[in-house]
C-alpha cells in the first residue's frame, strides 16, 4: 500500500487477511460500502440474538472504564452486523464518520481487514493495529475482538470489539476482552440451565404421576429430566410429528408437555410402517404408528431412491462407500452421500439410523411406486 516493502514483516495473521480480501476486488484507498440496516432490522435482530441474554454483562465488564480509556464497546451478531455500540462520546462521533456504526457490516469482505471480521474468518481472537487494517480510514484505529460461541452447541454467535485511537492501546485490553467473552459464555450456560428448570417445573403434574423409562426434554432435545434411562445431555430436537431414536429407549414418538417434550417407549413409538408412493407428481412418504398415528413428508427424487437403497439393505445397513456405488456407480462420492442423509434425516427424523446408515429399529418400509 505504501508503494514499497515494510521494514518489519507482516504477522501471518494479517497476510492471510489481507489475501482474502484482496480477492473481494476492495479498494484500501476508500471506504467501502457499509450500508447499515434499519433501525428495525437492527432491532429485530438484537431481539432474536441469543447475546441479547448477555449483552448486559459484557458492558458492565467493559463500558465501566470505556470513557476513562477512550475506547468503544461493540458487540455484533454472527453475520458481522453491529447490534450494540457505546463507549466514549469523543469515539463514537469517530466512528460514525467512519461507518463503524448500529446496522453496519464489518466483514472482510464489506470493510476489508478489522478485528471483528478477521476474528469471524478465523474463529479466534484479534487484535489489530493501525496499518494493519486494510482500508487506509482505519489506519488511526486499533481494535481487539473475541468470538463468542453456544457453550452448548459451539456455534458462533458474534463478536465481542473494543476499538478505539491507535496510539490509546492499552496492553491489557486483549485479556480483558476476552474475559468478556468468556463470562458471556459463562452467562449463556447459565440462562440454559434455568430455562431446563422451567422445563421441568412446567412438566412436574406429568412426572409425578409417569413411571420410567423416560426423558424430558426442552425443544433443543436437551436433557430436562430423566427416570430409568442412562442419561444423556442431548437427544435429537423433538418434532410432534418425527420420531426419535434414543438408545435404551428406542423409537419414540415426543409428546408435547409444558414447556417440553416427554419422550418415552410405547406403542405409538414401537413400530412404524412407511409407505413410498407418488401423489399429484411429487413423491411423498406416509408413516403411521402402531397406535394409529400418521403424517406425510415429501420427499426429492434422491431422497426416495436413499431410502429404497436402504430398505433393500442387508440388516447390517450400507456405508457410504456403498450407497455411493448404490447411486452413482462408484465409491468416490462418499461426501456427497453423507451430505444427501443428513438432509434425509432432517425431513424423515430418526426413520434413518447412521453407522451404518439403515432404517431404524421397527421401521417398516413399503414401497408403493
Amino acid at each position: 500500500m505504501g508503494g514499497a516493502r515494510p521494514q518489519d514483516p507482516v504477522r501471518p495473521l494479517v497476510s492471510r487477511s489481507w489475501s482474502r480480501v484482496l480477492g473481494f476486488g476492495l479498494d484500501p484507498t476508500h471506504a467501502n460500502a457499509r450500508d447499515p440496516l434499519p433501525r428495525a432490522e437492527v432491532e429485530r435482530r438484537r431481539q432474536a440474538s441469543p447475546l441479547a441474554l448477555v449483552v448486559d454483562e459484557v458492558r458492565s465488564v467493559l463500558t465501566s472504564v470505556a470513557d476513562a480509556s477512550r475506547f468503544i464497546v461493540v458487540v455484533t451478531d454472527a453475520d458481522g452486523i453491529i447490534l450494540w455500540r457505546e463507549g466514549s462520546a469523543g469515539v463514537l462521533r469517530t466512528a460514525d464518520r467512519l461507518g463503524f456504526c448500529e446496522g453496519a457490516t464489518w466483514t472482510e469482505d464489506h470493510v476489508g481487514t478489522n478485528a471483528i471480521g478477521t476474528a469471524l474468518a478465523e474463529q479466534a481472537p484479534v487484535q489489530l493495529f493501525s496499518a494493519e487494517h486494510f482500508e487506509e480510514g482505519q489506519h488511526p484505529w486499533y481494535c481487539t475482538a473475541s468470538p463468542v460461541h453456544d457453550p452448548r452447541t459451539g456455534a458462533l454467535l458474534g463478536v465481542v470489539d473494543v476499538s478505539g485511537p491507535a496510539l490509546t492501546l492499552h496492553p491489557a485490553l486483549v485479556a480483558l476482552v476476552g474475559t468478556a467473552a468468556r463470562l458471556a459464555e459463562a452467562a449463556l450456560w447459565r440462562h440454559h440451565e434455568q430455562a431446563l428448570r422451567r422445563v421441568r417445573r412446567s412438566a412436574e403434574h406429568v412426572l409425578a404421576t409417569t413411571s420410567g423409562p423416560l426423558l424430558l426434554v426442552d425443544d433443543d432435545g436437551w436433557v430436562a429430566h430423566h427416570c430409568g434411562v442412562l442419561v444423556r445431555d442431548r437427544v435429537a430436537a423433538p418434532r410432534a410429528d418425527r420420531p426419535v431414536s434414543v438408545p435404551g429407549l428406542g423409537l419414540c414418538l415426543p409428546e408435547r408437555v409444558g414447556e417440553g417434550w416427554l419422550v418415552r417407549p410405547g406403542a405409538s413409538g414401537s413400530s412404524l410402517r412407511a409407505r413410498l408412493h407418488e401423489v399429484a407428481g411429487d413423491t411423498v412418504l406416509d408413516v403411521t404408528g402402531s397406535d394409529g398415528a400418521s403424517w406425510r413428508v415429501t420427499l426429492t427424487p434422491r431422497h426416495a431412491t436413499v431410502l429404497r437403497a436402504l430398505a433393500a439393505a442387508t440388516p447390517h445397513g450400507r456405508t457410504a462407500a456403498d450407497l455411493s456405488r448404490d447411486l452413482f456407480g462408484d465409491d468416490e462420492h462418499r461426501v456427497t452421500v453423507r451430505a444427501e442423509v443428513s438432509r434425509l434425516r432432517r425431513v424423515v427424523g430418526a426413520l434413518v439410523a447412521t453407522a451404518p446408515y439403515r432404517l431404524a429399529d421397527g421401521v417398516t418400509l413399503v414401497d408403493g411406486s
